[in-house]
């Protein structure tokens, strides 16, 4: 038999948070970030889960080839652009939008030979200060863009780096708008949590991510109560029991001691699986829906669980590590990280089903 661990991936649940992101966006279009692979929940069938979006958006060109050889017609934008000149033969081919935000790109723009038909979105840098042009810049790399024979349509994006927490938007929103007020373009401003919180970023595109995948892009507020529905739960099974002593330490480091006579459960499931190796002792996990802890230190392959108080667990006992019934976000708290990354963490291992 195969080790028990794998994650279901709720197409209902995606198609679910896609609309409650529509809902939400008044008359913005839907851009969907399907980036690393879907966040975890498989490239190709979150895209056909998600496929009344307007859009999808993601990083690697060759992700962008499988969604037209799939059949997916929509806007597909790359959200760091092209990375050498090569790359603009398959935008062409391929009808991709790209995210200009560098000097170097708009070189390799002009030595490009072909006429019309690109789709750019230029990115402005408006406080977050990763990727984009400064306000300054603006003016002249759209004179550039303007006078480019290859260049179909522009679109004006920045992204926030506070939205999800209480410094909001507004200093970034008040200097893109005032960049973007003389231009008649498309604008696109807002990730998850903009687009739910503060409607004033909603624009003519919006960008929602980690939201249609079921988790809150708040650290205050649950997914539940943003109407919002797990799409992935990673479960596993109990593979043993041991009955230990008061005193006595698990796993490496002996990190946890016995508080008294233990009874105690090993889970196919550790680090090598994407579960996190710094979640302390007392991460919540369900075993047959019943919520207890961890204990000690997460290995590779397996992790320890707290039986107390469950005395009809055994031997193949079915463990929920994150997902129904176990938001994501409250493990990732657990362990001092976002859902974020446990979602994108899930390694290639573990089988995922739909």
């Amino acid at each position: 038999m195969p080790r028990p661990i794998q994650a279901r991936i709720d197409l209902s649940a995606l198609e679910h948070n896609l609309q409650v992101a529509r809902r939400a966006s008044s008359s913005a279009r839907i851009m969907a970030v399907i980036k690393a692979a879907a966040y975890g929940h498989g490239l190709l069938r979150a895209a056909e889960a998600l496929k009344t979006a307007d859009g999808f958006a993601l990083l690697d060109i060759r992700d962008a080839v499988q969604l037209r050889e799939a059949g997916l017609r929509q806007t597909i934008l790359l959200l760091e652009g092209f990375f050498s000149a090569d790359d603009l033969s398959l935008v062409a081919e391929y009808d991709l939008a790209c995210v200009i935000h560098s000097p170097q790109q708009i070189a390799m723009l002009e030595a490009y030979p072909r006429r019309g038909g690109l789709q750019v979105w230029l990115k402005v840098n408006s406080g977050m200060n990763r990727l984009g042009f400064a306000p300054q810049e603006v003016p002249a790399v759209m004179e550039r863009l303007n006078a480019h024979p290859a260049v179909r349509d522009i679109t004006l994006m920045t992204h926030f780096s506070h939205a999800d927490e209480a410094a909001g938007v507004a200093a970034q929103l008040e200097m893109f708008n005032a960049l973007a007020a003389p231009y008649r373009l498309a604008r696109s401003l807002a990730n998850s949590a903009a687009l739910l919180r503060y409607p004033a970023t909603h624009a003519d595109w919006v960008r929602p991510g980690i939201m249609l995948y079921g988790a809150s892009p708040f650290p205050e507020v649950s997914a539940q109560q943003l109407g919002l529905r797990p799409a992935m739960t990673l479960h596993s099974e109990i593979i043993s029991v041991r009955e230990l002593d008061k005193g006595e330490h698990i796993g490496y480091g002996g990190q946890f001691r016995t508080e008294t006579n233990m009874r105690v459960g090993v889970v196919a499931c550790g680090y090598a699986d994407g579960y996190p190796r710094h979640a302390a002792t007392g991460a919540p996990v369900l075993v047959e829906g019943q919520r207890t802890r961890t204990l000690g230190r997460v290995s590779m392959d397996m992790m320890t669980v707290d039986l107390s108080g469950l005395p009809d667990a055994k031997i193949g006992s079915n463990v929920t590590l994150w997902g129904e019934g176990l938001p994501v976000e409250e493990v990732a708290y657990a362990a001092g990280t976002i859902s974020y990354e446990l979602l994108c963490a899930l390694t290639v291992r573990v089988p995922t089903y739909s």
